[in-house]
């Protein structure tokens, strides 16, 4: 099953299309150039240049003229003032954002003093959240990124052993404790932001190994994040259904196989909510998210470094793209990227480096975008190749302007009357007895078009050479009349022209014209646009392109092919 699994994955992996109807996926920056709010509005139209969809942010507040209160530092029993944070939020308010749909405001379990006993401390934590949740909407952000980590020891809010009443409670009365905090807790956050994303570093997959015991607490109370699921249990207590729950996998920093990322996620969605309570079960399932962490260092860090991902046969950097594509596949909507030795922005962190991601790690950018928005990625590229004068198109006689071409051999072959356009070849299936032939006079530009009429189910096709890795926009347009289906498929070949990768055929169909971007008004009859970005996989040395054409009943029914391109991405 999981190998089965695998190959679907990979199969949706190896394109990507305009028309791509599921979740859109995002990524997330996060590290330590975080930015505050102030840092936030003062180079925003910096940041959003980069490859990202959101970032997470600081809120500091204001105590005096001297004193600032961190949000980040809710879990203590100080009593905090919703009017500290005036200022964060009108940061917050004035930042127009153009690119940054998906941003979060951090709160760490941090100092973690608080025991989970004590009636007082807890009200002051709540408060804290309830104000983190209240700047979030008034900011206009998507909602809180929770970081669950202890970083101030002894301490370690959710450690049954470093609890200072241990000795008086059981891990159990604890766990309780924990569950009715962690209510309190969301109906807070509710009240104020009762459509929250609330994303964490990790959720229950950090104790994923006391799920299919038969008494779990056992396991948890040994653990260092032990108290987490009861927390976490009691979100779920109060979570309204409009909430949504981010398990983001941290785990994730080292992984370099698709599996690994498959088995997180039948983890979280599977084994993990085992470890909440029965009654709130149906409620993980449905508002609880796969997510995933990439943490940048270990594709720069040496090979000495315990944080280290080597490319296993190619460049680290395309090992970074694939596996934050998988990432991104895998994830059901947020895919977080940490950094810590170098910046994406201007930070007075001294402990990160002065020079920038892209510069430390060239290609990171690229990958990252590549990665994230294939379509994006491809348009740029060719943009920046055509204006150097080096976008090369691979289909011959694409713009089916030429009465002679070459063959996929290289050898000059000239139209016949009847047939397909010069150096493109035609199938059709046996009980189908449409015409594929060369229109002079109907293409997009005047030069002429590939035109299929009254077919059932063919298609014209053409291939080029590739080589496993490599990235390929393909495109075209295409004009319809009378009933006809038309799209293009991409299928693979080994160098030797024998079929290959079946598994990973890609489709890309037209937008529909009256919401794509890219289509001509008129409907079907107009020329609308279809291309999309395709991977070579391992094992093939022939991209097919195939021009496909299906339900024609009649020879009045029609399909136009212009303006082919198949370019390779750098």
């Amino acid at each position: 099953m999981l190998r089965r699994t695998a190959l679907i994955l990979a199969a949706a992996a190896a394109a990507a299309c305009a028309t791509d109807a599921r979740r859109p996926k995002k990524l997330i920056a996060t590290g330590w150039d975080q930015p505050d709010t102030e840092r936030l509005l003062a180079n925003l139209a910096e940041m959003e240049k980069s490859p990202l969809d959101g970032v997470v942010v600081n809120a500091v507040g204001r105590v005096d003229e001297k004193r600032r209160c961190h949000l980040r530092t809710a879990f203590a029993a100080d009593k905090w003032q919703r009017e500290w944070f005036q200022p964060c939020v009108a940061d917050l308010k004035a930042c127009k954002f153009t690119r940054f749909t998906d941003n979060f405001l951090i709160l760490g379990a941090n100092p973690g003093n608080v025991d989970w006993h004590d009636d007082a401390g807890w009200a002051s934590i709540v408060e804290h959240w309830r104000i983190a949740a209240w700047l979030a909407r008034q900011g206009g952000l998507k909602g809180l990124l929770f970081d669950p980590e202890p970083y101030t020891p002894p301490h370690n809010q959710f450690g049954y052993a470093a609890q200072p009443e241990r000795d008086k409670h059981t891990f159990d009365a604890y766990a309780a404790k924990a569950r009715e905090r962690g209510r309190q807790v969301m109906k807070a956050v509710a009240e104020e932001f009762p459509d929250a994303v609330l994303f964490c570093y990790f959720m229950n997959i950090v104790a994923a190994n006391a799920a299919g015991h038969a008494n779990p607490s056992r396991v948890l109370a040994a653990q260092g994040y032990g108290l987490l699921p009861a927390f976490i249990d009691g979100w779920l207590d109060a979570a309204p259904p409009t909430v949504t729950l981010v398990d983001g996998c941290e785990m994730a920093y080292l992984y370099s196989r698709v599996e690994q990322y498959l088995e997180s996620a039948l983890l979280i969605k599977g084994a993990c909510q085992e470890l909440v309570s029965p009654e709130n079960r149906a409620k993980y399932r449905a508002q609880v998210q796969v997510g995933f962490g990439i943490y940048l260092d270990a594709y720069w860090n040496p090979p000495t470094s315990p944080w280290y991902i080597a490319g296993d046969g190619s460049s680290r950097v395309d090992r970074l793209r694939a596996n934050l594509r998988t990432a991104l596949r895998v994830a059901d909507e947020y895919v977080w990227v940490y950094g810590e030795q170098f910046r994406w922005w201007p930070t007075p962190n001294k402990r990160v480096k002065d020079q920038t991601w892209p510069e430390a790690l060239p290609g990171c950018d690229k990958a990252l975008r590549l990665a994230r928005d294939p379509l994006d990625y491809a348009r740029t590229e060719m943009a920046a190749l055509a204006k150097a004068g080096t976008l090369i198109n691979l289909a011959r006689n694409g713009d089916f302007g030429s009465d002679k071409a070459l063959s996929f051999e290289g050898t000059p072959v000239e139209w016949k009357e009847g047939r397909p356009p010069a150096g493109w070849s035609a199938w059709q299936h046996e009980k189908s007895k449409g015409a594929f032939t060369w229109d002079r006079d109907a293409g997009a530009a005047g030069k002429g078009a590939a035109r299929a009429a009254g077919v059932a189910n063919g298609c014209f096709l053409q291939s080029c050479p590739v080589k496993p890795g490599e990235h390929y926009a393909v495109g075209a347009v295409r004009r319809l009349q009378g009933k006809a289906e038309a799209w293009l498929r991409v299928r693979w070949q080994t160098a030797e022209g024998k079929w290959a990768a079946e598994a990973l055929d890609v489709l890309i169909h037209c937008e529909d014209p009256r919401a794509g971007v890219h289509a001509l008004p008129g409907g079907r009859e107009a020329w609308g646009e279809v291309f999309g970005v395709v991977e070579v996989p391992e094992g093939v040395g022939r991209l097919v392109l195939l021009l496909c054409v299906a339900d024609q009943p009649t020879a009045d029914d029609v399909a136009w092919f212009d303006d082919v391109r198949v370019h390779k991405l750098e």
